[in-house]
């Protein structure tokens, strides 16, 4: 069946709403771009909300940007002029390029240059205050070609841009007239390269220590029982790290996974009580999750690709994006509206963990017993 042949038996409205969380992950998320690509291309899809993250707030903020001005052809075009801007300045976010990552075997991904393990090291003696106390950021000038604030309050798709606070360590989400240029560079500040952000007087840092995306504004904020996560961070990797600049690289891949398996795990937990009674169903949603990622296909790029923003890189992840997109359409678009797609038992509660889910909880007894 081709993927826009309506199902007859399908129970879901004509125009399936969902909302949609974007991951954070530096140049991969040239990978969500896709993603975006191929779902604004679909007419019978309505975006209701964004929860996005460091790359994920950018990816959210451009779309929101070209779609106040052109819809959904607009947003489109802006999602394609930033990628190609991003790459054109290439040099002031990567000292390293493709052509040397091919003398090490692997075009695109960078650890074993030792330019970069020299590199990863300096950024952990010196930081920012000390190598750049100028405050210099060259992806502002970036943003600010592609991102107008205007047309992020003006936008009918709702947005909501997490960062993280330095003084506290909790997830700010900021949202409608919150929304601006800064809280979208705070959203992907990265500590050991930049200084944190400051808005409203307040420090933060990158969004991905502590939602990447988070998903209770989603679920507070917005009608959508749908929501679809666009997923470009590994949760495992076969490989055991061995040298430091791998064990490091791992270690930021676990920290910012963390607070995603969290919300999760307690998503499965709420639904379940709702299913079963224990919960009331007004009260709680019973969500509709879904899942878009391509493991096996970012599997060769490790961490250190994250920072290669070479042009012929960044299509080849649109094109990976563009093609898992298709491929969830085609197996689960008649799932919108009617019922969840992803299993979050299955992909994000390790197999290897103590014991399953704890049953769930009796309601209490109030009369002694």
């Amino acid at each position: 069946m081709d993927e826009h042949t309506p199902h007859s038996k399908d129970k879901a409205p004509a125009r399936r709403r969902f909302d949609l969380a974007l991951q954070g992950g530096g140049s991969h998320g040239a990978f969500t771009w896709g993603v975006l690509d191929r779902l604004l291309e679909d007419e019978e899809l309505e975006i209701g909300g964004i929860s996005g993250t460091s790359a994920g707030a950018l990816n959210a903020a451009v779309l929101a940007t070209g779609f106040a001005r052109g819809g959904r052809e607009g947003a489109r075009e802006a999602l394609a002029a930033f990628w190609k801007d991003v790459s054109h300045s290439s040099q002031v976010f990567s000292p390293f390029s493709v052509s040397q990552a091919g003398a090490t075997g692997n075009h695109f991904n960078f650890d074993q240059l030792p330019s970069y393990q020299w590199l990863s090291s300096f950024f952990r003696a010196f930081s920012p205050y000390e190598f750049n106390p100028l405050n210099l950021n060259p992806l502002r000038d970036v943003v600010q070609r592609h991102v107008v604030e205007r047309d992020l309050q003006r936008c009918d798709i709702p947005l909501f841009i997490t960062a993280t606070s330095v003084r506290t360590g909790q997830a700010r989400v900021f949202t409608k007239r919150e929304l601006g240029v800064d809280a979208l560079l705070a959203s992907a500040c990265l500590p050991f390269i930049f200084q944190a952000v400051e808005v409203d007087g307040e420090p933060y840092w990158d969004g991905g220590y502590t939602g990447n995306p988070a998903i209770y504004p989603l679920i507070y904020n917005t009608e959508a029982m749908d929501i679809m996560l666009v997923k470009i961070n590994p949760l495992s990797r076969e490989a055991l790290p061995t040298r430091a600049v791998e064990i490091i690289d791992r270690l930021s891949e676990i920290t910012f996974n963390a607070s995603l398996v969290a919300e999760m795990r307690a998503i499965a937990f709420v639904s379940r009580l709702v299913r079963e009674g224990t919960l009331q169903a007004g009260r709680y949603k019973d969500l509709r999750l879904h899942m878009v990622a391509d493991d096996d296909g970012l599997a060769p790029y490790n961490a250190s690709s994250k920072f290669n923003t070479d042009w012929t890189f960044l299509q080849q992840l649109f094109e990976l994006g563009r093609k898992a997109a298709t491929h969830w359409l085609r197996y689960h678009r008649q799932d919108l509206g009617v019922r969840g797609s992803l299993d979050i038992e299955k992909v994000f509660l390790a197999r290897h963990t103590l014991g399953r889910m704890p049953p769930a909880p009796r309601p209490a007894n109030h009369n002694g017993g």
